[in-house]
């Protein structure tokens, strides 16, 4: 099959096919539009074609001549075209594609010419798909995402990998490799809650938001359960939030320390499913209950420039502040920072945990980890009463104590 495809009637054949196939997806899109603005029929760009492939084939001096010749060709009709107020030039970028046919497979073979003419049709039959991106997406969250991808494919390599001070033992790659991955993860939460599943329960909304933040999460949801009587729906939405966060971290655990993410395992999974389990006890005696559309507030794009460098300075602030705890005060003043962290933020501080070369052992980082996450579910009990004020918020507080100090405990005797 392969030396069929190497012989030149069959390469001519296929390019010839190629761009007579591409002049009839434009034909096709110009009947669409009912639009007189177009050069030839479906014949040229088969015959312009077949002018690449042998133009090519005698020698690279006719080829570009060739290939003048068409652009010259091209200025006469934009020339026109701004006459009748139209400035498109994606004809002209169609015609350098199809006149490429031929180079391309005396240079690449048959099957690279196949992917190219693939790619071509399927990006000029895009546009009613983006029209629709566009209604959906908004377009500040797009930039945003171009941004931080910008800095993590071009900035992320160049960043050094030694440590920045003896006192910050984590280096600059590190530290953006943490935002980057967190962000991630923080990321698909956010674009699954807010637009995948905009029509979504309360319970779904506690899934979604275990993703993005547990902690916001329960937040949100108490907040909304102030004026709601249907108290065993919250409690079970607030708590499913915080048995996703075991595994969320648990995820964040293997991506950069698989030592201390087998440690974990066992505890995060036994944790994440007795919440699960409280979080279905509660769901099953609220099956009947209305489930109403979550009206939340709006949560901030978690790849915000500026949250990014906010969870910089917190991750290079606690990475050095571990640093100064344990070489002064050992195990016991690591799990002592541990609780205290965990009223926070606890990414930064697991990250920094994982990523930098404490001298501290794979037990004593996953019992710090366990205790800050404890902390943080304590925090959230809290939270919960505080904004909620109410039954609601009162079982929610007494589930996540509870888990809290299960965590605390498992952090301990670990």
């Amino acid at each position: 099959m392969e030396l069929l495809l190497n012989q030149e009637w069959v390469k001519l054949i296929i390019v010839t096919l190629a761009g007579f196939l591409i002049g009839l997806d434009i034909k096709t899109h110009r009947l669409k539009k009912d639009s007189v603005s177009e050069i030839g029929s479906v014949r040229t760009y088969a015959f312009i074609a077949l002018v690449s492939y042998v133009f090519a084939k005698i020698n690279i001096y006719l080829y570009m001549l060739g290939y003048t010749a068409i652009v010259a060709h091209f200025l006469l009709f934009y020339v026109y075209k701004l006459k009748n107020k139209k400035s498109g030039i994606l004809l002209f970028l169609l015609t350098s594609l199809v006149y490429t046919f031929g180079i391309i497979i005396l240079k690449f073979g048959a099957w690279f010419l196949v992917v190219v003419f693939i790619a071509i049709i399927f990006i000029s039959n895009l546009n009613k798909r983006l029209k629709k991106f566009y209604n959906i997406f908004d377009e500040k969250e797009v930039e945003t995402l171009a941004k931080v991808v910008l800095l993590s494919g071009v900035i992320l390599p160049l960043l050094p990998r030694v440590n920045i001070h003896e006192y910050i033992p984590v280096s600059f790659f590190k530290v953006w490799l943490a935002v980057v991955v967190v962000s991630m993860f923080s990321y698909t939460g956010y674009i699954l809650k807010k637009y995948v599943f905009k029509e979504k329960g309360y319970w779904l909304t506690g899934i979604l938001g275990g993703i993005y933040s547990s902690t916001a999460t329960t937040i949100v949801l108490a907040k909304k359960a102030r004026t709601s009587k249907s108290v065993n729906l919250f409690v079970s939405s607030i708590i499913i939030a915080t048995a996703i966060m075991y595994l969320r971290l648990l995820g964040i655990a293997f991506a950069f320390n698989i030592k201390i993410a087998d440690k974990l395992a066992i505890p995060f999974i036994i944790l994440a499913l007795i919440s699960s389990l409280i979080s279905m006890y509660f769901y099953y005696k609220a099956r009947r209950d209305f489930q109403s559309n979550l009206n939340e507030e709006e949560d901030q794009n978690p790849l915000e420039l500026g949250t990014a460098f906010l969870f910089a300075f917190m991750f290079i602030f606690l990475a050095s502040l571990t640093h100064i705890v344990l070489s002064r005060y050992g195990d016991i003043g690591l799990n002592i920072l541990s609780f205290i962290v965990g009223l926070t933020d606890i990414d930064p501080f697991v990250l920094s945990i994982l990523s930098s070369k404490f001298s501290v052992s794979a037990d004593g980082a996953t019992t710090a980890i366990l205790i800050a996450a404890g902390s943080n579910n304590i925090l959230k009990a809290i939270y919960s009463y505080m904004f909620s004020k109410n039954k609601i918020g009162v079982v929610s507080g007494i589930m996540l104590l509870f888990l809290g100090a299960l965590t605390i405990i498992a952090g301990l005797v670990v």
